[in-house]
């Protein structure tokens, strides 16, 4: 059976220590910002839309840029990791996949202003990397990508 992937882009945002995370409605998870990639859109373009529209806020990723280059070719902002996500497993049969662009960023401020479809600022949280290491309601890789996030920023 084949396996449908979609392209995602994730931001662990931080802003003087602490991560943004939000519990998921659908998914029941706490997450960072993200979201699927457009088809016009590369990753790191993607993870800037995300959070400006979840956060409302503009973000700088912490993405090293190669030095690449040719008439042809340019290389663009690198993520933290890759992950592939299984997504809507049933029965051990997985629904679908993301193939995730995950990227470090630091925000001007914690004055999250949501865009109108997006979940309200009351459902963002501020976690320090004493937080994360704390609570075990976050999913484990995202507690441990949230650490390695602040470590970035610092």
């Amino acid at each position: 059976m084949e396996t449908t992937r979609h392209f995602v882009a994730t931001v662990y945002a931080v802003h003087d220590g602490a991560v943004a995370l939000h519990e998921h409605d659908r998914l029941k998870m706490w997450l960072p910002p993200g979201g699927h990639v457009e088809r016009d859109e590369l990753p790191h373009e993607a993870a800037r839309r995300e959070v400006c529209e979840e956060l409302g806020l503009p973000v700088e990723l912490i993405a090293p840029v190669g030095e690449l280059s040719s008439a042809t070719a340019r290389s663009i902002p690198r993520p933290q990791a890759f992950l592939l996500e299984d997504i809507n497993v049933t029965n051990g049969d997985v629904g679908h996949q993301h193939v995730d662009f995950v990227y470090y960023g630091t925000l001007p401020s914690r004055a999250i202003d949501p865009g109108p479809d997006e979940a309200p600022a009351s459902a963002w949280e501020w976690f320090t990397a004493a937080d994360l290491r704390a609570t075990e309601k976050h999913p484990e890789d995202v507690a441990e990508v949230g650490q390695r996030a602040i470590a970035a920023a610092d």
